[in-house]
């Protein structure tokens, strides 16, 4: 069973694509359980996430759904194989939100993370000194040591990214770029972070200027996530007041896609955005 017998991103995972090759060779949840000599409540809690196949049973299944592709296949025994890993983000559990540890898991997993903010850097971007100040303008009062708990796993998020496990494509709205919510000093170092990083091969950094009128505000921020080398979107996490909610349903995975889509599409290109971070830091200089 998953940790603390709720679902993990993995399971979930596997769960729904299995669900989607059921329904997809049109068994139903009664004849998956014969498969696997099981019962329906097992397939359910399979399909849930809130129970692991077994590899043997994910084979077994694959074969009756008339699944072949090699890739696929051992694609959905790894989740089987790992979901119960214990990830380095868990030793972290008692400091923050479980929808946050599920948001870490899905980037750990990620080779591709594509990320829409509005408002704040985004996570994968923010130097300490600015993730300290964003967290402290919390109207509620958090020990120190939870901060440092904080900054240490944003630290180990963004090893991914900079040990190039995973390409990151970012677009900020123009807005936090020329707005600080920060001191002009923390606001200009993140500044200087940001062009640095997307001067590595696996950073893209795009700015949606203010030109583009209405469509900053269509959309909340979110994170949009792949676990191949296709760079389909295969999960979404979009914050919200209460934390993070992940959304793996195939029409909200396709609009969401289509949406990164739009706004990469109308954002300055990766030299420009640059040039506008280079020429705001100018103007900022003492």
């Amino acid at each position: 069973m998953p940790a603390g017998g709720r679902p993990t991103v993995r399971s979930r995972r596997l769960g729904t694509a299995l669900r989607q090759y059921r329904q997809a060779a049109k068994f139903d949840q009664p004849q998956a359980a014969e498969i696997i000599a099981a019962s329906q409540a097992r397939v359910s809690r399979l399909e849930s996430g809130h129970v692991t196949a077994r590899v043997i049973e994910v084979r077994l299944l694959l074969d009756a759904y008339g699944v072949r592709d090699p890739e696929v296949r051992a694609k959905l025994e790894e989740l089987a194989k790992h979901s119960r890993n214990r990830g380095w983000w868990l030793e972290h559990a008692a400091h923050v939100r479980p929808d946050y540890l599920d948001h870490i898991a899905l980037e750990d997993d990620a080779t591709y993370i594509r990320e829409w903010q509005q408002a704040l850097v985004p996570g994968l971007l923010q130097t300490s000194a600015c993730t300290e100040a964003v967290i402290r303008t919390s109207p509620t009062y958090m020990e120190p040591e939870r901060v440092a708990q904080l900054l240490k796993v944003r630290e180990s998020r963004q090893a991914k990214i900079e040990e190039g496990g995973a390409t990151y494509s970012a677009i900020i709205w123009e807005a936090v770029i020329t707005h600080p919510l920060v001191s002009v000093d923390i606001h200009r170092q993140q500044l200087s972070a940001i062009l640095e990083a997307g001067e590595r091969k696996n950073v893209t950094v795009q700015v949606l200027p203010f030109s583009v009128g209405a469509l900053a505000t269509v959309t909340s921020a979110f994170s949009a996530f792949s676990f191949d080398s296709d760079p389909v979107v295969e999960a979404v996490a979009l914050e919200n007041l209460r934390g993070t909610s992940v959304l793996e349903g195939q029409e909200d995975l396709t609009a969401y896609a289509n949406m990164y889509d739009l706004l990469r599409s109308s954002a300055l290109a990766p030299d420009a955005s640059a040039k506008l971070i280079r020429n705001i830091l100018r103007s900022t200089k003492d």
